[in-house]
């Protein structure tokens, strides 16, 4: 009986685990994608220490290898990239900056100061709001991010082509240039025989005019 016990147990265990496992991979595939802080479920402005910690022990909770959910390769994707965007200083501060954005145009709507203290101490719903004016703010960045791709790549398009079409005009000159000058001898000669006809007509109208002598 107590073998019994302790396999229900074990099997109530891996279950929970399993539970635990499928929890946070939902979690993961729900978050605001955009939003690094989010995916790993963290709070803006954490040390890296935090980041390193808790990357590791979700990876571990939700690595591929370690669960039969078909989303966990998707997931564990995810986590990854978050973790190296919050890693890199550059992209991290892109993020900081967009958040505190997010928070100036909350407290502008709500004609909020520094001092006041749903700021000082925000509350759950002050927390909402931000996070929800956060998603907007990086939309919006996300977009003008992507235009100004486009609008780079279109112009390097136009480059590219201005330089292929140059490419081929010299090309074109280069090869004319050549053909030109392979045919030299060909030209030279066929000037000369046109010069000895010339000559040849002139003497023959020479000797018609020559009267006989007698």
């Amino acid at each position: 009986m107590a073998e019994d016990d302790a396999d229900a147990f074990a099997d109530l265990e891996k279950e929970a685990k399993e539970f635990d496992k499928d929890t946070e991979i939902d979690r993961i595939l729900k978050a605001f994608k955009l939003d690094a802080y989010a995916v790993l479920d963290l709070q803006p402005g954490v040390p890296d220490s935090d980041i390193k910690r808790v990357y590791r022990t979700k990876s571990l909770l939700i690595h591929p290898d370690k669960t039969s959910n078909p989303s966990a390769p998707d997931a564990f994707d995810r986590l990854k990239k978050a973790q190296t965007s919050l890693m890199d200083e550059k992209e991290r501060a892109r993020l900081d900056e967009a958040i505190a954005d997010a928070r100036m145009l909350i407290m502008r709507e709500r004609k909020l100061t520094t001092d006041s203290p749903e700021v000082k101490e925000p509350n759950e719903e002050f927390r909402k709001a931000w996070r929800e004016k956060s998603k907007v703010v990086l939309i919006d960045n996300e977009m003008r991010r992507r235009k100004q791709l486009k609008a780079q790549m279109q112009e390097e398009g136009r480059q590219q082509k201005k330089e292929d079409e140059e490419l081929a005009e010299r090309k074109r000159k280069r090869e004319h240039e050549q053909s030109w000058e392979q045919t030299r001898e060909q030209r030279i000669g066929s000037w000369r025989d046109f010069q000895k006809g010339i000559k040849g007509e002139g003497e023959k109208k020479k000797k018609k005019k020559l009267k006989p002598i007698g």
